[in-house]
């Protein structure tokens, strides 16, 4: 049904929060729950921010159709050498530009996994972090 891609460039604080607004406007004209709504609009703001604020740029892709809405990126460097860690809520890595304007909290990944209905992710230090996550159409 549909099919959308959005660069995100690292460090790019300005237009960061874009990709996430449009993919909320676009699953709302589909008519998705309000619900499900809240839910991967959470999960795509943090997904997008990982990439503004951890990584050397990717993108952020949205693909819906008739069962479920899946939100994939994949970024470029530097990569996650510890997962498991990454995960934990409250552990950051932000620099201090990221926490000056208010993010680097910690709950990124977190979110991202208690929102959606599947969550995988994969990353090797030095060349990047591919997340998926998939929500149930209901």
């Amino acid at each position: 049904m549909i099919h959308s891609e959005y660069p995100i460039e690292a460090g790019e604080f300005t237009h960061a929060g874009e990709a996430s607004v449009d993919i909320k406007r676009k699953l709302k004209q589909l008519g998705v729950s309000n619900e499900l709504l809240r839910r991967v609009s959470v999960a795509s703001y943090e997904l997008e921010m990982n990439i503004v604020i951890h990584s050397l740029g990717g993108y952020l892709s949205l693909d819906v159709d008739s069962e479920c809405v899946k939100l994939s990126s994949q970024d470029r460097g530097p990569g996650i050498p510890d997962i498991e860690q990454a995960m934990s809520e409250g552990f950051s890595t932000a620099g201090e530009e990221a926490r000056t304007m208010g993010f680097g909290a910690g709950m990124g990944l977190p979110n991202m996994k208690r929102n959606a209905d599947v969550f995988m992710i994969d990353s090797q230090p030095g060349v990047g972090t591919t997340i998926d996550m998939m929500f149930e159409l209901r």
